[in-house]
Protein backbone atom coordinates (compact mmCIF):
# COMPACT_ATOMS: atom_id res chain seq x y z
CA UNK A 1 0.00 0.00 0.00
CA UNK A 2 1.86 3.18 -0.89
CA UNK A 3 2.02 5.80 1.47
CA UNK A 4 -0.55 8.43 1.04
CA UNK A 5 -0.74 10.95 3.99
CA UNK A 6 1.10 13.53 2.62
CA UNK A 7 -0.33 14.04 -0.10
CA UNK A 8 -3.79 13.88 2.00
CA UNK A 9 -2.24 16.88 3.84
CA UNK A 10 -1.51 18.70 1.35
CA UNK A 11 -5.01 18.28 -0.57
CA UNK A 12 -6.52 19.25 2.98
CA UNK A 13 -4.62 22.35 2.96
CA UNK A 14 -5.54 23.21 -0.23
CA UNK A 15 -9.17 22.44 0.15
CA UNK A 16 -8.98 24.81 3.12
CA UNK A 17 -7.29 27.79 1.18
CA UNK A 18 -9.73 27.62 -1.68
CA UNK A 19 -12.97 27.85 1.06
CA UNK A 20 -11.34 30.39 2.61
CA UNK A 21 -10.51 28.70 6.22
CA UNK A 22 -7.60 27.18 7.99
CA UNK A 23 -6.81 23.30 7.60
CA UNK A 24 -9.02 20.95 10.01
CA UNK A 25 -7.19 21.09 13.66
CA UNK A 26 -6.46 18.02 14.66
CA UNK A 27 -6.16 18.85 19.44
CA UNK A 28 -9.02 20.48 20.70
CA UNK A 29 -8.43 23.72 22.77
CA UNK A 30 -10.23 25.76 25.20
CA UNK A 31 -10.53 29.48 25.48
CA UNK A 32 -11.02 31.53 28.23
CA UNK A 33 -11.61 35.32 27.55
CA UNK A 34 -10.58 37.71 30.53
CA UNK A 35 -11.79 41.42 30.80
CA UNK A 36 -9.61 43.83 32.45
CA UNK A 37 -9.89 47.94 33.44
CA UNK A 38 -6.09 49.00 33.90
CA UNK A 39 -4.79 52.55 35.01
CA UNK A 40 -1.35 53.75 35.53
CA UNK A 41 2.19 53.06 33.74
CA UNK A 42 3.29 53.74 30.36
CA UNK A 43 0.24 52.25 28.56
CA UNK A 44 -3.18 53.75 28.05
CA UNK A 45 -5.33 51.10 27.31
CA UNK A 46 -8.29 51.76 29.70
CA UNK A 47 -9.60 47.82 29.06
CA UNK A 48 -8.35 45.03 27.92
CA UNK A 49 -9.63 41.10 26.65
CA UNK A 50 -6.94 38.78 27.00
CA UNK A 51 -7.68 35.62 25.64
CA UNK A 52 -5.84 32.23 27.62
CA UNK A 53 -5.52 28.93 25.59
CA UNK A 54 -5.29 25.91 27.59
CA UNK A 55 -5.12 22.18 26.27
CA UNK A 56 -8.63 20.37 26.52
CA UNK A 57 -6.72 17.38 28.19
CA UNK A 58 -3.39 17.26 29.63
CA UNK A 59 -1.22 15.07 31.74
CA UNK A 60 1.74 16.29 33.81
CA UNK A 61 1.61 19.75 32.87
CA UNK A 62 0.32 22.28 30.25
CA UNK A 63 0.90 25.64 28.99
CA UNK A 64 -1.41 28.43 29.09
CA UNK A 65 -1.04 30.83 26.27
CA UNK A 66 -2.22 34.29 26.92
CA UNK A 67 -2.69 36.49 23.93
CA UNK A 68 -1.82 40.23 24.96
CA UNK A 69 -3.26 42.39 22.24
CA UNK A 70 -2.20 45.80 20.63
CA UNK A 71 -1.18 48.35 23.56
CA UNK A 72 -1.22 52.31 23.26
CA UNK A 73 1.61 54.10 24.72
CA UNK A 74 0.91 57.32 26.80
CA UNK A 75 4.55 58.70 25.35
CA UNK A 76 6.88 57.69 22.25
CA UNK A 77 9.14 55.31 23.68
CA UNK A 78 12.68 56.58 24.35
CA UNK A 79 14.93 53.66 22.90
CA UNK A 80 14.10 50.45 21.59
CA UNK A 81 12.89 48.27 24.20
CA UNK A 82 10.29 44.84 24.61
CA UNK A 83 6.63 45.15 26.70
CA UNK A 84 6.89 42.93 30.26
CA UNK A 85 4.04 40.88 30.91
CA UNK A 86 3.84 39.15 34.81
CA UNK A 87 0.09 37.48 35.11
CA UNK A 88 -1.79 35.40 37.57
CA UNK A 89 -4.58 32.40 37.61
CA UNK A 90 -6.39 30.91 39.66
CA UNK A 91 -6.15 26.90 39.25
CA UNK A 92 -7.62 24.24 40.98
CA UNK A 93 -6.42 21.11 40.77
CA UNK A 94 -2.89 22.27 39.97
CA UNK A 95 -0.51 24.91 40.44
CA UNK A 96 0.51 27.95 38.11
CA UNK A 97 3.83 29.07 37.97
CA UNK A 98 2.86 32.72 37.29
CA UNK A 99 3.28 34.88 34.63
CA UNK A 100 6.90 36.33 33.70
CA UNK A 101 7.25 37.14 30.31
CA UNK A 102 8.68 39.29 27.25
CA UNK A 103 6.41 40.58 24.50
CA UNK A 104 6.26 42.67 21.75
CA UNK A 105 8.93 44.65 20.55
CA UNK A 106 8.85 48.37 20.42
CA UNK A 107 10.96 50.46 18.61
CA UNK A 108 12.33 54.21 19.65
CA UNK A 109 10.09 56.29 18.99
CA UNK A 110 6.95 54.37 18.75
CA UNK A 111 3.29 54.99 20.69
CA UNK A 112 2.40 52.04 20.49
CA UNK A 113 3.59 48.27 20.80
CA UNK A 114 2.00 45.33 18.79
CA UNK A 115 -0.05 42.11 19.90
CA UNK A 116 1.66 39.02 21.31
CA UNK A 117 1.47 35.67 22.62
CA UNK A 118 3.17 34.79 25.83
CA UNK A 119 3.04 31.15 27.62
CA UNK A 120 2.93 30.55 31.44
CA UNK A 121 3.15 27.16 33.16
CA UNK A 122 0.33 24.89 35.04
CA UNK A 123 1.76 21.67 36.83
CA UNK A 124 -1.22 18.73 37.29
CA UNK A 125 -1.83 17.64 40.99
CA UNK A 126 -5.62 16.38 40.48
CA UNK A 127 -6.16 12.75 39.01
CA UNK A 128 -9.32 13.64 36.92
CA UNK A 129 -9.63 17.33 35.97
CA UNK A 130 -7.83 21.27 36.42
CA UNK A 131 -10.05 24.37 36.74
CA UNK A 132 -8.17 27.39 35.79
CA UNK A 133 -9.55 31.02 35.92
CA UNK A 134 -8.55 34.22 36.24
CA UNK A 135 -7.37 35.85 39.82
CA UNK A 136 -9.14 38.35 41.05
CA UNK A 137 -6.77 39.59 43.19
CA UNK A 138 -5.76 43.72 42.25
CA UNK A 139 -3.08 44.20 39.69
CA UNK A 140 -3.51 40.36 38.94
CA UNK A 141 -1.87 41.79 35.18
CA UNK A 142 0.71 43.65 35.16
CA UNK A 143 2.36 45.35 31.61
CA UNK A 144 5.77 47.42 31.67
CA UNK A 145 8.57 48.30 29.32
CA UNK A 146 11.88 46.63 29.91
CA UNK A 147 13.71 49.63 29.64
CA UNK A 148 11.88 51.36 32.54
CA UNK A 149 10.30 48.37 34.41
CA UNK A 150 9.45 50.70 37.70
CA UNK A 151 6.31 52.06 35.97
CA UNK A 152 3.97 49.64 35.97
CA UNK A 153 0.15 49.99 34.23
CA UNK A 154 -1.63 47.12 36.91
CA UNK A 155 -4.77 45.79 34.94
CA UNK A 156 -7.58 43.98 37.50
CA UNK A 157 -10.50 41.59 36.05
CA UNK A 158 -13.86 41.00 37.28
CA UNK A 159 -14.06 37.56 34.74
CA UNK A 160 -15.98 34.90 36.82
CA UNK A 161 -15.72 32.16 34.13
CA UNK A 162 -13.45 29.21 33.99
CA UNK A 163 -12.41 26.16 32.17
CA UNK A 164 -12.03 22.67 32.93
CA UNK A 165 -8.47 20.22 31.21
CA UNK A 166 -9.24 17.25 31.90
CA UNK A 167 -6.46 14.78 32.99
CA UNK A 168 -5.00 12.02 30.57
CA UNK A 169 -3.88 13.99 27.25
CA UNK A 170 -6.33 12.72 24.64
CA UNK A 171 -9.74 12.35 26.13
CA UNK A 172 -9.67 11.46 29.23
CA UNK A 173 -11.08 8.36 29.02
CA UNK A 174 -8.18 6.06 30.01
CA UNK A 175 -10.70 2.90 28.09
CA UNK A 176 -11.60 5.10 24.98
CA UNK A 177 -8.26 4.53 22.67
CA UNK A 178 -6.36 6.64 20.42
CA UNK A 179 -5.40 6.63 16.64
CA UNK A 180 -1.79 5.99 16.01
CA UNK A 181 -0.46 7.04 12.94
CA UNK A 182 2.22 4.75 12.22
CA UNK A 183 4.59 4.57 9.41
CA UNK A 184 5.88 0.63 8.67
CA UNK A 185 8.81 -0.41 6.88
CA UNK A 186 8.78 -3.95 5.60
CA UNK A 187 12.31 -5.87 4.72
CA UNK A 188 10.84 -6.37 1.24
CA UNK A 189 8.09 -3.82 -0.48
CA UNK A 190 6.69 -0.17 -0.08
CA UNK A 191 6.74 1.61 3.13
CA UNK A 192 3.04 1.58 4.36
CA UNK A 193 1.08 4.50 6.36
CA UNK A 194 -1.04 2.85 8.93
CA UNK A 195 -3.56 3.57 11.42
CA UNK A 196 -4.24 2.02 14.56
CA UNK A 197 -6.75 2.53 17.01
CA UNK A 198 -4.60 1.53 20.29
CA UNK A 199 -6.45 0.80 23.73
CA UNK A 200 -3.46 0.61 26.97
CA UNK A 201 -4.91 -0.72 29.84
CA UNK A 202 -3.07 -0.26 33.03
CA UNK A 203 -2.60 -2.36 36.43
CA UNK A 204 -5.69 -1.70 38.73
CA UNK A 205 -3.09 -1.34 41.42
CA UNK A 206 0.02 0.87 41.74
CA UNK A 207 2.91 -2.42 41.34
CA UNK A 208 5.66 -1.82 43.99
CA UNK A 209 9.37 -1.56 43.25
CA UNK A 210 11.04 -4.90 42.22
CA UNK A 211 7.53 -6.29 41.18
CA UNK A 212 6.31 -7.52 37.55
CA UNK A 213 3.61 -5.56 36.22
CA UNK A 214 1.56 -6.11 32.79
CA UNK A 215 0.44 -3.04 30.51
CA UNK A 216 -2.57 -4.48 28.06
CA UNK A 217 -2.65 -3.57 24.04
CA UNK A 218 -5.40 -3.90 22.15
CA UNK A 219 -5.57 -3.05 19.07
CA UNK A 220 -8.01 -2.49 15.67
CA UNK A 221 -7.12 -1.32 12.39
CA UNK A 222 -9.08 2.60 11.09
CA UNK A 223 -10.83 1.49 7.45
CA UNK A 224 -8.48 1.80 4.56
CA UNK A 225 -5.46 2.03 6.53
CA UNK A 226 -4.55 -1.20 7.34
CA UNK A 227 -1.23 -3.04 7.00
CA UNK A 228 -1.08 -5.60 4.27
CA UNK A 229 0.98 -8.67 4.29
CA UNK A 230 4.21 -7.75 0.96
CA UNK A 231 5.58 -10.56 -0.90
CA UNK A 232 8.16 -12.32 0.81
CA UNK A 233 6.58 -12.37 4.61
CA UNK A 234 6.25 -15.84 6.09
CA UNK A 235 2.31 -16.44 6.64
CA UNK A 236 2.85 -18.76 9.35
CA UNK A 237 5.17 -18.41 12.71
CA UNK A 238 4.93 -14.41 12.00
CA UNK A 239 4.40 -12.84 15.76
CA UNK A 240 3.64 -8.84 16.68
CA UNK A 241 5.67 -7.69 19.19
CA UNK A 242 4.58 -4.75 20.83
CA UNK A 243 6.12 -1.90 22.91
CA UNK A 244 4.61 0.98 25.20
CA UNK A 245 6.97 3.95 25.96
CA UNK A 246 7.28 4.91 29.74
CA UNK A 247 8.89 8.07 30.83
CA UNK A 248 9.27 9.81 33.84
CA UNK A 249 11.28 6.75 35.62
CA UNK A 250 14.75 6.07 36.31
CA UNK A 251 15.69 3.26 34.37
CA UNK A 252 12.60 2.31 33.01
CA UNK A 253 11.93 2.97 29.17
CA UNK A 254 9.11 0.28 27.83
CA UNK A 255 7.43 -2.56 28.18
CA UNK A 256 7.07 -4.70 25.46
CA UNK A 257 5.00 -7.89 24.46
CA UNK A 258 4.39 -10.88 21.79
CA UNK A 259 1.10 -11.79 20.50
CA UNK A 260 0.73 -14.63 17.93
CA UNK A 261 -0.89 -14.46 14.64
CA UNK A 262 -2.43 -16.20 12.80
CA UNK A 263 -4.43 -16.09 8.85
CA UNK A 264 -2.03 -14.42 7.39
CA UNK A 265 -2.21 -14.00 3.69
CA UNK A 266 0.51 -12.11 1.53
CA UNK A 267 -1.56 -8.53 0.05
CA UNK A 268 -4.56 -8.75 2.73
CA UNK A 269 -4.43 -7.10 5.27
CA UNK A 270 -2.34 -8.46 8.87
CA UNK A 271 -4.50 -9.77 11.19
CA UNK A 272 -3.72 -7.67 14.86
CA UNK A 273 -3.45 -10.48 17.90
CA UNK A 274 -6.70 -10.10 20.26
CA UNK A 275 -4.53 -8.39 22.83
CA UNK A 276 -0.98 -8.16 23.97
CA UNK A 277 0.73 -8.62 27.56
CA UNK A 278 3.59 -6.19 27.78
CA UNK A 279 5.65 -6.44 30.85
CA UNK A 280 8.27 -5.08 32.74
CA UNK A 281 9.64 -4.17 36.01
CA UNK A 282 10.52 -0.87 37.70
CA UNK A 283 13.27 -0.57 40.30
CA UNK A 284 12.27 2.80 41.44
CA UNK A 285 8.92 4.07 42.83
CA UNK A 286 7.50 7.38 41.49
CA UNK A 287 4.95 8.46 39.11
CA UNK A 288 5.68 7.72 34.52
CA UNK A 289 3.83 8.91 31.40
CA UNK A 290 2.94 5.66 29.25
CA UNK A 291 1.75 5.60 25.79
CA UNK A 292 1.34 3.55 22.88
CA UNK A 293 4.89 3.34 21.08
CA UNK A 294 6.12 0.95 17.69
CA UNK A 295 4.79 -2.16 16.63
CA UNK A 296 7.25 -4.93 15.21
CA UNK A 297 5.82 -8.27 12.71
CA UNK A 298 8.57 -10.86 12.30
CA UNK A 299 9.26 -14.20 14.03
CA UNK A 300 11.69 -13.42 16.30
CA UNK A 301 11.66 -10.27 18.41
CA UNK A 302 15.57 -9.38 17.78
CA UNK A 303 15.38 -9.74 13.53
CA UNK A 304 11.86 -8.28 13.07
CA UNK A 305 10.52 -8.65 8.75
CA UNK A 306 8.47 -4.98 9.34
CA UNK A 307 8.80 -2.40 11.78
CA UNK A 308 5.94 0.24 12.08
CA UNK A 309 6.84 3.79 14.01
CA UNK A 310 4.33 6.27 15.62
CA UNK A 311 4.52 9.40 13.44
CA UNK A 312 1.77 11.38 15.82
CA UNK A 313 3.96 10.27 19.55
CA UNK A 314 3.64 14.39 20.74
CA UNK A 315 -0.75 14.10 20.51
CA UNK A 316 -1.07 10.63 21.42
CA UNK A 317 -3.25 10.29 24.72
CA UNK A 318 -0.75 9.44 27.75
CA UNK A 319 -1.74 7.35 30.76
CA UNK A 320 -0.58 7.64 34.10
CA UNK A 321 1.38 4.58 35.98
CA UNK A 322 2.60 4.95 39.87
CA UNK A 323 4.92 2.62 41.21
CA UNK A 324 4.69 2.24 45.12
CA UNK A 325 7.71 1.26 47.42
CA UNK A 326 6.30 -1.17 48.60
CA UNK A 327 8.95 -3.91 46.88
CA UNK A 328 12.37 -4.66 46.82
CA UNK A 329 14.45 -1.04 46.03
CA UNK A 330 17.64 -2.71 44.70
CA UNK A 331 19.73 -0.96 41.92
CA UNK A 332 19.33 -1.87 38.83
CA UNK A 333 22.61 -4.11 37.25
CA UNK A 334 24.65 -3.30 34.35
CA UNK A 335 25.09 -6.88 33.09
CA UNK A 336 23.78 -7.62 29.67
CA UNK A 337 20.42 -9.32 29.24
CA UNK A 338 19.07 -11.78 26.89
CA UNK A 339 16.28 -10.92 23.99
CA UNK A 340 12.77 -11.17 25.08
CA UNK A 341 11.47 -14.81 24.35
CA UNK A 342 8.30 -15.56 22.28
CA UNK A 343 6.62 -16.68 25.29
CA UNK A 344 3.97 -13.87 26.09
CA UNK A 345 4.26 -14.70 29.62
CA UNK A 346 8.27 -14.35 30.08
CA UNK A 347 9.44 -10.88 30.52
CA UNK A 348 10.80 -9.35 27.27
CA UNK A 349 14.69 -8.21 28.70
CA UNK A 350 16.99 -5.43 27.32
CA UNK A 351 18.48 -5.83 23.25
CA UNK A 352 21.92 -6.07 23.05
CA UNK A 353 23.64 -2.93 21.38
CA UNK A 354 24.27 -5.39 18.12
CA UNK A 355 20.56 -5.00 17.86
CA UNK A 356 19.43 -1.06 18.83
CA UNK A 357 19.37 -0.13 14.81
CA UNK A 358 16.38 -2.07 14.64
CA UNK A 359 14.72 -1.97 17.08
CA UNK A 360 11.95 1.57 17.39
CA UNK A 361 13.38 4.52 18.43
CA UNK A 362 13.27 6.38 21.78
CA UNK A 363 14.45 3.18 23.14
CA UNK A 364 10.79 2.08 23.30
CA UNK A 365 12.15 -1.38 22.22
CA UNK A 366 14.66 -2.15 24.94
CA UNK A 367 11.86 -3.73 27.82
CA UNK A 368 14.41 -1.23 30.02
CA UNK A 369 14.20 -1.84 33.68
CA UNK A 370 12.76 -5.58 33.52
CA UNK A 371 14.18 -8.69 35.12
CA UNK A 372 16.67 -11.36 33.17
CA UNK A 373 13.90 -14.23 32.28
CA UNK A 374 14.48 -17.74 32.79
CA UNK A 375 16.44 -17.87 29.74
CA UNK A 376 18.77 -14.90 31.27
CA UNK A 377 19.11 -16.77 34.27
CA UNK A 378 20.21 -20.13 32.36
CA UNK A 379 22.86 -17.64 30.26
CA UNK A 380 24.31 -16.67 33.02
CA UNK A 381 24.64 -19.90 35.04
CA UNK A 382 26.10 -21.57 32.10
CA UNK A 383 28.91 -18.46 31.80
CA UNK A 384 29.91 -18.66 35.33
CA UNK A 385 30.29 -22.72 34.83
CA UNK A 386 32.75 -22.03 31.93
CA UNK A 387 34.60 -19.55 33.98
CA UNK A 388 34.88 -21.55 36.82
CA UNK A 389 35.60 -24.44 34.58
CA UNK A 390 38.15 -22.13 33.23
CA UNK A 391 40.35 -21.13 36.74
CA UNK A 392 40.06 -25.04 37.55
CA UNK A 393 41.91 -26.41 34.07
CA UNK A 394 44.58 -23.21 34.64
CA UNK A 395 45.06 -24.33 38.05
CA UNK A 396 45.55 -28.03 37.31
CA UNK A 397 47.92 -27.23 34.12
CA UNK A 398 50.15 -25.32 36.57
CA UNK A 399 50.21 -27.89 38.85
CA UNK A 400 51.46 -30.22 36.76
CA UNK A 401 53.75 -28.17 35.33
CA UNK A 402 55.37 -27.18 38.38
CA UNK A 403 55.46 -30.92 39.09
CA UNK A 404 57.15 -31.84 35.96
CA UNK A 405 59.58 -28.90 37.03
CA UNK A 406 60.65 -30.58 40.32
Amino acid sequence: MPSSRSALGVLLVLAAALIGSAPPAFAADKTLTMAYTCSGGPFGNASLSVPVVVPDTATGSFDVEWAIPALTLRAAATAATQVQVSGKLSVTGGTHVDLVATGASVTAGATSAGASDVTSLVTVTSTSEVTVKPSTETGSLKLSLASAPAEVTSCTTTTTQSVTVTVGQGGGDPTDGDVVLYTCKPTSGDEQDVDIKVTLTLPTSNPATGEQFTIGWKGAYESGAELEAPNGLPTTGLKMYAYASISGLSGLTSATGVGELTGVAVGQPIPLPASVDMKTTSQNAGTATVKPASINFGQQPTNPLIECEPTNSDTLKTYTLTIGAGGPTTTPTTTPTTTPTDDPTDEPTDESEDEQSRTPKDGVATGAGGTAGPDGRMFVLAGSVLVIGAGLGGLLLRRRTATGRA
